[in-house]
Formats: structure tokens, sequence, C-alpha cells
């Protein structure tokens, strides 16, 4: 099915009717989705390009799944935490309604939850709450085979002890955005995809779906990859488990609509436009690079505003240029590789170039390296691993990497990904190792310390 993934993404692709990129333009982005798919062994990528604040490509390429035919840019992807600023665009519309504002305090609406009295929903919004993130890995835990529910993760994972003091640092929760929003639909006294299709999603004439109905036949299939192994169908998870932290399934097209809307400021009202891409502050003044559900940077002279999202079986990339006018959608069905987010990149250097930098830790790094080397063997540590670590490692994981990697030898070099960053109550480092010929990624996540366990090690392709 893979074994000719750059013949297929270009034969199978699937053009939009008006494509004013030019000629050059266009081949060089066939040729950007096309590598990065044969590279990585990801099946499908669904991709959508805004220039001048109109959508100007939007195409398919590859095999979104068995009951496809062809590859269609109409098909819906699992978006993840794009959808989380949509959560908030409900929630800043709900204060326009004068029914709740952003600095109420979550207890006020919601009873029980750690912090209560003095975390507010703008800190939920923003990852700056201190409630611990219940999905920081890049796989599904044992719980997650099984049906949840919002009050259930608020339960489990809410009630716990803050990590840090409201409003004095930044850590990504998707428990956080649970909160959120179970307030909103109290607030609004309707489901939440009930109250996004009535005031963002039918004014836009876009079409998302709840994501856990985005499964079998005529949907796109997710796929799954341990190490260099065999890409497989991924294992659905149980309903609910995203709820508003990525509850959406959408296509590349109609994320491209909502771009349209952020750069025109159009739709909501210009000031919840500023308000969500307004950076919050830490307590010590510090930045957090974070808006409400949007990762904010810059891109050269030009602000960039930007989100990814991981699904079981999906990764995407959504990122906007307001004032270049400028967005690209990138989503594929593989929770594995760097595709989504080396076509996105690819795409922003082909129309608009930059650059970036790394960091490093050395004593983690060389406590990678050894685990990689472990890995090969097929003998991981399992004195380094959490209990949801070694959940992962079973028998038919450990095989895949050691069959997959085992061949490569040792690499080249070894060497971090950017810097560490907190998330979930664990430290997350990434790292890139080159062979000849190609190089793979590393996303880790380990307990806090020096010699924390290894709560992920995630091998996939570089791409």
């Amino acid at each position: 099915m893979f074994r000719n993934i750059l013949a297929a993404a270009l034969l199978f692709a699937a053009p939009a009717a008006a494509q004013p990129l030019t000629a050059d333009e266009s081949a060089k982005v066939d040729k950007i989705v096309a590598d990065a798919l044969a590279s990585t062994q990801v099946p499908s990528a669904s991709i959508a390009i805004v220039r001048d604040g109109k959508i100007v490509f939007a195409r398919a390429y590859g095999e979104q799944g068995p009951h496809i035919a062809a590859p269609t840019s109409d098909a819906r992807y699992q978006i993840a935490s794009i959808s989380k600023q949509f959560t908030a665009a409900g929630l800043l519309l709900l204060e326009d309604e004068g029914k709740l504002s952003l600095d109420d305090t979550i207890g006020k609406y919601l009873p029980g939850v750690s912090g209560g009295a003095t975390v507010t929903i703008r800190q939920l919004l923003s990852h700056t709450a201190g409630l611990q993130d219940y999905w920081p890995q890049d796989y599904s835990f044992a719980a997650m085979e099984r049906p949840a529910t919002p009050q259930a993760i608020v339960d489990r994972w809410a009630k716990k002890p803050l990590d840090f003091a409201p409003g004095t640092a930044w850590q990504y929760s998707n428990t956080g955005y649970t909160v959120a929003g179970m307030i909103l639909e109290k607030v609004a006294g309707e489901p939440i995809l009930a109250y996004l299709d009535r005031k963002l999603f039918k004014p836009l004439g876009i079409r998302p779906i709840d994501q856990d109905l985005a499964v079998g036949k005529g949907s796109v299939t997710g796929y799954r990859r341990n190490a260099l192994g065999p890409v497989r169908p991924a294992i659905i998870p149980g309903a609910d488990w995203m709820f508003a932290t990525g509850e959406l399934a959408m296509s590349a097209t109609d994320l491209a609509k909502w771009n349209i809307a952020r750069i025109e400021r159009k739709l909501l009202p210009a000031e919840d436009w500023i308000e969500q891409e307004r950076m919050v502050k830490l307590a010590d003044g510090s930045p957090s690079n974070y808006g409400l559900g949007v990762t904010l940077g810059q891109r050269g002279e030009y602000k960039q505003v930007s989100h990814g999202g991981a699904a079981v079986g999906f990764l995407s990339q959504n990122i906007v240029i307001p004032d270049a006018r400028l967005a690209v959608v990138s989503l594929v069905n593989g929770d594995f590789g760097n595709a989504h987010s080396n076509i996105a990149s690819g795409i922003l250097n082909l129309l608009l170039p930059t650059a970036s930098a790394s960091s490093d830790e050395a004593h983690r790094t060389s406590l990678a390296r050894d685990f990689y080397a472990a890995l090969q063997k097929g003998e991981p540590d399992r004195g380094m691993l959490t209990e949801n670590a070694a959940y992962y490692f079973n028998e038919e994981t450990v095989r895949d990497y050691r069959d997959s990697l085992a061949p490569l030898g040792a690499p080249t070099s070894f060497e971090p990904l950017g810097g560490p960053r907190l998330r979930g109550g664990f430290v997350n480092r990434n790292y890139r190792i080159a062979y000849p010929g190609r190089s793979l990624v590393v996303v880790t996540y380990a307990d806090p310390g020096r010699d924390g366990k290894i709560e992920q090690f995630f091998i996939t392709p570089a791409g």
C-alpha cells in the first residue's frame, strides 16, 4: 500500500477548481507534499493555502483509506487540538453576550475543581491554570481504549493538586480545556458543538463533525507506526476523550475558511480576534508565547498565529500570518513522522521564507542516546520507564523498534531539537537522529529531574 507513496501522491492528487498559484509554485508544493509522504510513509495529506485572503490552492494526496477510491480535498481529518481555538472563540462570544467574564473564577460555574477559587477561565484558555494535562503522550494509554466523559476526566485529573500557582507558569493542559468546555456548555445551555455550529460554523459555511463520528466506512482512516515498523491502522480510542480539547474533524478547506475570517477580522468582533491573539504574560512578566487557544510567534517581521493537533492516527498543523494575508493548513492521516509540519513549513518557506534555531541538554541527550541503543537491541531498561511507558513498550512495540532500528546501526549524530518544555507534569525533549541519507525524530517526555523516568520515547521518520 505504501511502497510507491511518492508516485501515488502525485498520480492521485485531487486539485480544487481554482489554482492561482503559479505553475512553478504549484509544482513545488506538490513535491513538498510528495517528499514528506514518501520519506515518512504517512499515507495521505490534505492541504489548503490562503493567499491574499483567498483560498488559492486545495489538494489531497495519497491514500485516505480503504473505502475512499481517490483522495478528495473535501474529506474530513481529525484536527485534534486545533479545535481549542474554537472553544476559546465560543467563550469569547459568551463574554460578548454578557453571560460570563473570562476573568471569572472557574468555581463560579464548576465546583470541585482544584484551584476553583483562584483559577480563571482565561487561565484555562491560556494554559496557565496549573491543571495537570491528562494526555501529554503521543500514544493512547490503556484507559483511552474505553469511553470517557468530560466529568470523568475532571474527576480523575482536575481534582489533583495544581502543578503550580495559577498564572506563574505555562503548561499545556487538555484538562484545562475540558473544564473550559464544561463551563461553555453550562453557560450556553446547549452542547458545545451545537453552540459552535450556530455561532461559527454555519455562518462560515463549514461542516465539521465530532471526531468520534469520523470513523468507519467513508471516513479517512488514521494510521500508526512503531519506530520504522509496519504502518498499521490506528486503534480507535473510546468516545468522548477529546471533547472541547480537540473534538473536531473537518476538511482543510473548511479550516482555511476560518483562517480567512481571522485574516479579515470577520464573524467575531475585531476585539475578540485581538484578544485571542494577545500573548498572555506570566506573573513575573515573562511571555507565555500563547494566547487563547493559539500559539503566538514571529515569522520574520510578521506575527504568526498557529496551532498543531495530534489525535490517534492523525497529525495536523495550521499556520496563519494575518498581516501577510497568508495561511497554510496541513492535515495527515498518520500519527507518526513530521510530514504535517514539514509540509506546512516547506510551503511557508516557499511563499514566505525565514529561519529557526535549537539548543542542548547534554545529560538528557546522553540518556536518550543510550535508551535508543537499547531499543535497537530490543532490550529497553524498564527501570527507566514510567507505568504508562511500560504499557506502551509491549512485546509487539519492542519487536517493531528492534527489527526496524537494529539494521540502521549506530547513528552519525543524535542532537536535540529545540529546548525542554513542561507539559502534563512531564518535561518534553525532542531529538534528531541522523544516518546517511535519512533522519529520525524522537519525541520524549520524562519526569522532572536530571534522571526522571521516561514517560514517552516515540521514534518517527524525520521526513
